[in-house]
């Protein structure tokens, strides 16, 4: 398997390749040269395999380069660190069912594919003897979870740029308790979007990207969204098999739009079974007027209880833009560099009816996640933190007669203050996450500044 840029400005690459270079130098984003769909045998074949072997079958399918034994091996370290055996395991609460992402090491369900990409960077590099730079940018969980991927790896250092004080306080505790030297935890004066446009920028810098060997570990890492389609198929079987049924829908809550494109590929290699994809967002709704109206306009970033989604340019848009354009990187280049200008790309009612063949999508208001917080604990006796909460709320409104299956993208007790306040007292948390209360932290505040990340990456990266 190959691999390409959504604007079609470098050669064929290969997955290792892919897994260092993040953004494209052309500045588009890489996607597989095809996507493989499953036969009949195969599908037969997977159904009924464990997570560890399933996630192999499919990793494989845009995997060459590296050994079927070794890749057996970073699968199966990288799932050993959780807490549920079968890793991503389906729970029916009420009339819907909820996969479970948080059983990782930082109760998010990054951790599937960053415990992955960090066991893959340090294979990688130790074959290569070479060292990397990460850079990333959070809006709450990725920076944790890419954080615990990679603290204390030999060849690598992190740099991971969050919100000042508009991440929940536990999302903030998991990364600034992280002690280790490789790993550096800047806090910007800023919103998300204030630091993914700096983190872009930098990566758009070619002499500073090669000196330092700058690689991305957000969602524009494909082999982040590699690892996320394992947990579609896996769960599909899963209620397929409980249901009696072929068919289900996912409900997605959505800011960056890689977890649900993870969805879209799976929708793709299955072939048929996923239905359609149900793309849930807060107030930020860029991607639900995309969806609903075919706007796609940037607009302020609302700050909001559900701040990983507080998002206003989902930057994995252009790879479904890319196949939504019939694979045409001029079409895709031309659009994303329409939208950079002026801040809107706008949709046809046919090319509207062609997206929401695959996407359904509802906006969630933060009084509506409260209500569902505390609704579904009192009906059903199950917590939601608010982000799986919008979620549900919106697969709520598109179950109709198919099994709704909606992703928990975090641990309830991540959202200690939002999840009490739903639910009118306190509630249990996990002893690891109230140790982390009581630990130093060590982190950067820094002015929403590209010049000021850039000074304090150079002074401290590894050559």
């Amino acid at each position: 398997m190959r691999y390409l840029s959504t604007r079609g400005g470098i050669k064929p690459i290969s997955f290792t390749e892919t897994v260092f270079e993040g953004l494209s130098p052309d500045g588009g984003l890489i996607v597989p040269e095809r996507i493989p769909t499953l036969s009949q045998e195969e599908r037969k074949k997977w159904q009924n395999l464990t997570y560890y072997e399933l996630a192999f079958e499919i990793v494989k399918l845009f995997v060459d380069d590296i050994p079927e034994e070794d890749l057996k091996i970073l699968l199966q370290r990288s799932y050993a660190t959780f807490r549920h055996p079968e890793i991503t395991p389906v729970v029916k609460v009420g009339d819907i069912y909820i996969l479970e992402l948080f059983h990782g090491p930082t109760y998010a369900f990054k951790d599937i594919a960053l415990q992955f990409l960090g066991n893959l960077f340090e294979y990688l590099l130790k074959k290569s003897g070479k060292k990397i730079n990460i850079l990333g940018a959070t809006s709450g969980d990725t920076g944790a979870a890419a954080i615990y991927g990679v603290k204390g790896k030999e060849n690598i250092a992190i740099f991971i740029l969050h919100p000042y004080q508009r991440v929940s306080p536990i999302q903030a505790l998991m990364m600034t308790t992280v002690l280790e030297e490789n790993v550096f935890n800047l806090a910007i004066e800023g919103t998300f979007d204030d630091c993914q446009r700096i983190v872009k920028n930098l990566f758009m810098d070619l002499p500073l990207k090669k000196k330092y060997r700058l690689t991305a570990i957000n969602s524009i890492n494909f082999a982040r969204i590699l690892a996320q389609i394992v947990y579609y198929i896996y769960s599909y079987f899963r209620v397929c098999e409980r249901e009696g049924v072929e068919e289900v829908r996912f409900s997605v809550p959505t800011g960056n739009f890689g977890n649900i494109f993870a969805g879209y590929l799976a929708k793709k290699i299955l072939g048929y079974g996923i239905e359609r994809l149900v793309l849930a967002t807060n107030e930020n709704d860029i991607l639900t007027r995309f969806v609903n109206y075919g706007d796609y306009s940037r607009r302020e970033v609302v700050p909001t209880i559900s701040p990983a989604m507080d998002i206003q340019v989902a930057s994995n848009f252009e790879r479904y833009l890319y196949y939504f354009y019939g694979e045409d990187p001029e079409k895709t280049s031309e659009t994303m560099q329409r939208f950079l200008k002026e801040g809107k790309i706008t949709f046809s009612k046919e090319e509207i009816k062609r997206v929401q063949r695959d996407f359904l999508s509802r906006s969630v208001t933060q009084k509506e996640t409260y209500e569902t917080i505390r609704e579904v604990y009192e009906k059903w006796g199950y917590l939601l933190d608010p982000h799986t909460a919008v979620g549900v709320k919106a697969g709520l409104t598109f179950k109709k007669e198919l099994p709704m299956i909606c992703l928990a993208t975090a641990h309830p007790a991540k959202f200690l203050e939002v999840v009490s306040k739903a639910l009118g007292k306190d509630f249990e948390i996990p002893e690891e996450i109230k140790a982390l209360f009581s630990k130093p932290q060590k982190f950067e505040i820094l002015p929403a500044e590209e010049k000021a990340v850039r000074r304090y990456l150079e002074e401290r990266a590894i050559i």
